[in-house]
C-alpha cells in the first residue's frame, strides 16, 4: 500500500508517499480500506514536533472507510461495514488499522465523506459546548476561528443551545460563511478588535466564555474578551503554543477560569464515544448540523493539504483521498 510519512520533524516537504506492506489486524483491530482521511491541526503539530513522535510515523488518525478484515476477537464488526473514527493506527494511507473499540459505525444516509469530515472536529465541538462549559440560553460564548472545520460546527451547536454568539474570522468571504452558521455577530479580527467587539457584544460584561483554538495570537485578547469568572477554554494551538504565564494573570482579569481540555478524555470509554458519536450522527442526518467540506487533495498532495491548513486557505473540513 501507499502511506504518507515523515522521517524527520519540520515543514510540509518533509512528507513522503511511501510503499509500506499491507496491514494485518491483531486482536482487538480491524483493518481498513481507507476511502477519506481528515486533515487536522494536530496532524501538523506531530510534523512540526510540537507533539513528538516516534519516527518514521504514518500522519493522521481520523479516517472512514470499509472493513476488510478483523482481529481476533472482534464481534462487533465484519467485513464490510462503514466506519469512522479519529483513533486510527496511521490514516494518510490506502489501508490501516484501527482499534475495533474506538470505530463507530456509520449510519444508513450518511455519505462515507461526511463522516469523515465531521468526525473528529464533530465531537470536538460537542464536547466543548455540552460539556467543558455547557451553553444554555442567555450565554454569550465567542467562537474563534469560526469558518475552519471546528468553528462552523461549534456555532452551529451553540446555536442549538440557545446561546449568543460572537464569531472571529479572518476575511469577509470567512464572515459570510460564519453568519449562515448562525453567528449573532462577527468580527473580522485583521481589522478589528476582537476584544472590544466582544465588551460590546454584552454591553461592556464580557462573554462567558470563548472557545480557542488559535493559540499565541489571540490569548491576550481572549483574557481582555471575558466576564469576570468567566472561562478560556484553550482546545487548539493554530498560531502557535501560548508560552508561559502566571497564574495571577488569572486573579487580575477578574477570577477567570482556563481549561486545556482535549477530546480524548471526553470520549474515554467506547460508551461515551459512541453516545456523542449518535447524538451527531442525528443532527447531520435531521440537517440540524451542517458539515463543510472546504477542499479534498489526493493523498500524494498531503504536504500541499497542510500548506492549505496551515495558511488559513481553506473554510470547513480538509480531506484526503486515497
Amino acid at each position: 500500500m501507499r502511506a504518507i510519512r515523515f522521517h524527520e520533524t519540520g515543514g510540509p516537504e518533509k512528507l513522503r508517499f511511501d510503499d509500506l506492506p499491507d496491514p494485518e489486524p491483531a486482536a482487538g483491530q480491524l483493518a481498513l480500506r481507507v476511502e477519506a482521511a481528515g486533515v487536522n491541526f494536530i496532524d501538523t503539530y506531530h510534523r512540526r514536533g510540537l507533539y513528538p513522535v516516534p519516527l518514521p510515523r504514518v500522519l493522521g488518525s481520523e479516517v472512514a472507510g470499509s472493513v476488510t478484515a478483523v482481529g481476533p476477537g472482534v464481534k462487533t464488526f465484519k467485513p464490510g461495514d462503514r466506519v469512522v473514527t479519529w483513533r486510527a493506527l496511521g490514516g494518510y494511507a490506502e489501508q490501516t488499522l484501527v482499534p475495533a473499540d474506538q470505530a463507530v459505525l456509520v449510519p444508513e444516509g450518511i455519505a462515507t465523506d461526511v463522516a469523515a469530515a465531521a468526525f473528529v472536529q464533530g465531537l470536538t465541538a460537542h464536547c466543548l459546548a455540552c460539556d467543558v462549559f455547557p451553553l444554555r440560553p442567555g450565554h454569550a460564548a465567542l467562537v474563534h476561528a469560526a469558518a475552519g472545520g471546528v468553528g462552523l460546527l461549534l456555532v452551529q451547536i451553540a446555536k442549538q443551545r440557545g446561546a449568543r454568539v460572537l464569531a472571529t474570522v479572518g476575511n469577509d468571504a470567512k464572515a459570510a460563511l460564519a453568519r449562515a452558521a448562525g453567528a449573532d455577530a462577527v468580527c473580522v479580527y485583521t481589522r478589528e478588535n476582537f476584544a472590544a467587539a466582544a465588551r460590546a457584544f454584552t454591553d461592556g460584561r464580557g462573554v462567558d466564555v470563548v472557545y480557542d483554538g488559535v493559540g499565541a495570537a489571540t490569548f491576550e485578547g481572549t483574557l481582555d474578551s471575558l466576564r469576570p469568572r468567566g472561562m478560556f477554554v484553550s482546545y487548539g494551538n493554530a498560531s502557535g503554543a501560548v508560552p508561559p504565564f502566571s497564574p495571577l494573570v488569572l486573579m487580575q482579569k477578574g477570577s477567570l477560569f482556563l481549561t486545556r481540555p482535549t477530546v480524548a478524555d471526553y470520549t474515554a470509554t467506547p460508551v461515551e464515544l459512541q453516545a456523542r458519536a449518535t447524538e451527531l450522527f442525528a443532527w447531520i442526518r435531521a440537517g440540524t448540523l451542517r458539515v463543510t467540506i472546504g477542499a479534498v487533495f489526493p493523498l500524494a498532495a498531503a504536504a500541499e493539504a497542510h500548506r492549505a491548513l496551515e495558511g488559513r486557505q481553506t473554510t470547513g473540513k480538509i480531506l484526503l483521498r486515497p
